[in-house]
């Protein structure tokens, strides 16, 4: 896999806030982890910073990706959900009845409000600028969340989710919101969004229905909404299927989105890294088909080049030593994208 190699992957930083923004906009309705809020991203900015440094848990680690010096795309990684409040999540499980008078027997799934996936990390916010989504730029993104976590694994505990965004109609509306949530609140699904985006999905828990939610129930639309991943999302859900994750039967309380479920120690990625001592660089005709990364905390920093090792020493090329800032010596890691 070649790729450009002007690549830079590091912690957001307070001059990226006018770049969130745009890609923020850009990301559109639905996307929460990325509000269309300036006070609110800079916050979420400010709280990254502060996870670096050895922070309590709560809120993002965000990532973003430079492309010839600019940034074009992030993404996030929460060390650990359900800490300022509760994480809530919809199980699909199914319920048969069989009546005694002529033996008939329904089969028919429920949904019902669990905390089940408090204290898992969460891997969100992949956003990559539209015009480069077909150049390989949002799997180097995904893939270096979980580089990051591997390189400072003890920040994280046993299990990693992907809240994927919920499908929404052609009007930008979501079927599952309008057929659930909305019938306890009275905003639109734009007005519930822009709340849930920048205060979190408390408030659905607050005030939503607790009892378990009969899906026959509910309208067609909203049916076939439940589980089913955005159009925007598809590739992103392929590459988590790739990595290592898996449905386990979880939704989103908001949208209905398909919330994926891994074990960390068993992702791809983590599997896969490799970790060796920088000694020098080899300018020889070789792909840029690895990802490489060097520091911890604040100092991280990913890129994309060539990298060859034995006996615990690595030779990358001066490309990828020029922008990590390497020096003899240096511990560096990394793993074939």
């Amino acid at each position: 896999m070649s790729l450009a190699p002007a690549i830079r992957i590091r912690p957001v930083r307070s001059d990226d806030l006018d770049a969130l923004l745009v890609l923020a906009d850009r990301a559109g309705t639905g996307f929460t982890n990325l509000p269309r809020d300036r006070v609110v991203l800079r916050q979420r900015i400010e709280r990254s910073a502060e996870l670096l440094s050895g922070g309590e848990p709560g809120g993002a680690i965000i990532l973003v990706i430079e492309v010839g010096g600019q940034v074009r795309g992030c993404g996030m990684i929460f060390p650990r959900v359900g800490v300022d409040w509760p994480f809530y999540s919809y199980r699909i499980s199914h319920t048969t009845q069989r009546s005694s008078i002529d033996g008939r027997m329904v089969r028919f799934p429920v949904l019902t409000l669990t905390n089940d996936l408090e204290d898992c990390a969460e891997v969100g916010g992949l956003v990559i600028d539209p015009e480069l989504r077909r150049g390989g730029y949002g799997r180097m993104i995904a893939r270096s969340r979980y580089l990051f976590i591997a390189c400072h694994r003890a920040m994280f505990g046993k299990r990693v989710i992907a809240d994927l965004r919920g499908w929404l109609d052609a009007a930008g509306s979501s079927p599952f919101w309008e057929a659930v949530g909305g019938r306890f609140y009275a905003m639109s699904f734009a007005e519930a969004d822009h709340i849930n985006a920048t205060t979190g999905n408390q408030f659905i828990a607050d005030l939503g229905p607790r009892a378990p939610i009969y899906v026959n129930m509910l309208s067609q639309e909203a049916q076939k909404a439940i589980g089913r991943v955005h159009d925007d999302g598809r590739a992103a859900q392929a590459l988590l299927i790739e990595e290592g994750f898996r449905d386990e039967g979880y939704v989103d309380i908001f949208d209905a989105g398909q919330t994926m479920i891994a074990d960390i120690d068993a992702l791809k990625a983590v599997r896969h890294r490799h970790s060796a001592t920088f000694i020098r660089t080899d300018s020889g005709d070789t792909l840029h088909d690895h990802l490489i990364a060097d520091g911890r905390g604040s100092d991280f920093c990913c890129t994309v080049g060539s990298v060859e090792a034995a006996g615990g020493q690595a030779i990358t090329d001066p490309g990828s030593a020029v922008r990590l800032g390497l020096s003899e010596g240096d511990p560096i890691s990394w793993l074939a994208l």
